[in-house]
């Protein structure tokens, strides 16, 4: 059995999977920030769901990018979980 490392390289050198992959990068990304901001809070899913006025599941969707209906999350959303893990929010577009 393949360890999670070894299953990902294996999969990331075919050139089709590395290019889907690569294309969400930037949602892997936000996700991340998502979950070090929560982590360095020292809150818990449920703290942060408290603090938003939601509950509990909309948080972890939030952080796993969005669940089984793959959709974004609204600015105004990514306003509440900044405030609530003691952040703001700050967006920025970036040359390539």
């Amino acid at each position: 059995m393949l360890t999670h490392e070894e299953l990902t390289k294996k999969m990331l050198s075919n050139p089709e999977v590395k290019a889907e992959y690569d294309l969400l990068e930037e949602e892997f990304s936000l996700f991340d920030e998502l979950l070090k901001a929560r982590m360095k809070a020292g809150l818990t899913q449920s703290d942060v769901a408290n603090r938003m006025g939601t509950k509990t599941p909309a948080v972890a969707r939030l952080e796993a990018g969005g669940g089984n209906k793959q959709h974004s999350p609204s600015i105004s959303t990514l306003r509440k979980y900044a405030s609530a893990v003691g952040c703001h929010l700050e967006i920025k577009l970036v040359q390539n």
